[in-house]
């Protein structure tokens, strides 16, 4: 019986945090919101980026080739099918076989 009014509160709890910015904003989303919107995801994606290739050495052997690889595709991928699911997929997957 815990394990059901836990997980029933869990339940509430998200569902209210969900629907609380439409109560709060009354349907009518605010400019800087949308602004929010359009620039959040490109910058997390740079940060990502930045992140991940911050610890490499492109003086010392195998100058990086791996992650240049994966990256490139990760590019192309991103150019071709517009799909972030897939690009980011398939880079992983073409990086971890590189690394095996």
């Amino acid at each position: 019986m815990h394990n059901i009014t836990l997980i029933i509160i869990m339940a509430s709890v998200t569902t209210l945090t969900r629907f609380l910015p439409f109560i709060i904003f009354n349907k009518k989303v605010p400019s800087f919101v949308l602004y929010l919107d359009k620039v959040l995801p490109t910058a997390i994606i740079g940060m990502l980026v930045v992140y991940c290739l911050k610890d490499i050495s492109f003086t010392t052997y195998p100058f990086a080739t791996k992650e240049i690889i994966a990256s490139i595709i990760v590019i192309l991928l991103q150019l071709k099918t517009r799909n972030s699911l897939i690009s980011i997929i398939c880079g992983t997957c073409i990086y971890m076989v590189l690394q095996g």
